[in-house]
């Protein structure tokens, strides 16, 4: 029994189990016996804050700080005089306002996602999230959101992996940015072909009429931040985006890890 600073009148009693005790005793010797390793470089963890991937290859990431087209956040060099909009949203107006992504989907930086998508390292969400928060252009965009929406998973899918990554990326965003994060109000209704397989014009195919806005009235008027992991030809995020719009959302924004 003890009391707790500053605390007055009876002590508080406070059982610890033999095997917590034992547990919290052996966790040195067993990093010492079975040091965790890093699982990019393969480097030794050293510090307690390492737990998936040394600092040494975070440091290494490599962002994009670059100009970018001011609608989809494709990366490309302007020359003097040139449109800030690249070619292919002159030619089709994306229904979102904007996307931008941290970076290209490659080098460390792919390496990251796909430990934390893949090969279900969860705890990868914080630095993911730091580091795409890094970006200038991120930091511009998140101005004046009322609300982050994870791209959502059909729940046969989100079953199979156990969780959504845009989901847990959502919550590490409106945690930063002290919004709220909406769930449950955009789903996916169909199940779809994975997108990944399949060519630019069949992907909105593949997705038309797959997500549904259940409870409109919780987005009507918001400004909605949209988060997915990787923004590859961006079919995924228009229809996701139409759909709340169509549902009310007065704008919606895109924001991504990367850009593939």
């Amino acid at each position: 029994m003890y009391k707790l600073p500053g605390e007055k009148g009876k002590r508080i009693k406070v059982k610890v189990s033999l095997k917590h005790t034992l547990g919290q005793a052996v966790l040195p010797l067993k990093s010492v016996i079975f040091p965790s390793t890093c699982k990019i470089c393969g480097a030794f963890l050293e510090s307690p804050e390492e737990k998936i991937v040394c600092g040494d290859c975070l440091s290494r990431v490599e962002l994009h700080w670059g100009e970018v087209c001011q609608v989809c956040g494709r990366f490309f060099y302007f020359r003097e005089g040139q449109s800030l909009t690249c070619q292919e949203c002159l030619r089709e107006q994306p229904v979102f306002t904007r996307h931008r992504a941290a970076g290209a989907y490659a080098g460390t930086w792919k390496q990251l996602i796909i430990l934390f998508k893949y090969r279900r390292h969860e705890s990868l969400k914080r630095p993911l999230v730091r580091l795409l928060l890094k970006s200038p252009e991120v930091d511009k965009m998140l101005k004046g959101v009322d609300q982050v929406i994870p791209v959502p998973l059909h729940p046969s899918r989100e079953k199979e992996r156990g969780f959504n990554q845009s989901e847990l990326l959502a919550v590490e965003i409106a945690r930063s940015i002290n919004q709220p994060v909406i769930r449950k109000v955009l789903i996916k209704t169909r199940k779809t072909l994975a997108q990944v397989s399949l060519e630019a014009e069949a992907r909105k195919h593949n997705l038309a009429g797959a997500f549904e806005v259940r409870r409109p009235g919780k987005i009507a008027g918001k400004v909605i931040l949209l988060v997915d992991d990787v923004f590859t030809t961006g079919s995924t995020c228009q229809e996701c985006a139409r759909v709340l719009l169509k549902a009310g959302a007065s704008e919606v924004r895109v924001l991504t890890l990367a850009r593939a």
